[in-house]
């Protein structure tokens, strides 16, 4: 297993409504919101989906969903799903490709 660290991110609701949902992260930067970004939009009945920040150096992120359609919480639930299951599935991989030699 590869230990990348400890996660010490902070999460805050903005807002929610039947077609929108915005959080606030702290301590975390792009590396894991654009990926739930673009697994969003791949996703039809997401209207959009982005990975915003007030500037580069913030240590705040938030991230906007708007949908057509369905329960945006239920989209984003979905989305991490699908990204922890393609680690996952990355990480059974690289262990087997790694023991070979």
């Amino acid at each position: 297993m590869i230990y990348l660290g400890e996660i010490n991110m902070e999460l805050k609701k903005i807002k929610k409504t039947a077609k929108e949902f915005e959080i606030e992260i702290t301590d975390e930067n792009e590396t894991i919101l654009n990926p739930i970004s673009e697994v969003l939009l791949k996703n039809d009945d997401v209207e959009y989906a982005s990975c915003l920040s007030d500037h580069p150096n913030s240590r705040k992120r938030r991230l906007y969903i708007k949908v057509k359609k369905g329960d945006p919480v239920d989209h984003l639930k979905k989305a991490v799903k699908q990204l922890e299951d393609e680690i996952t599935e990355f990480n059974k991989q690289f262990e087997q490709k790694s023991k070979k030699k």
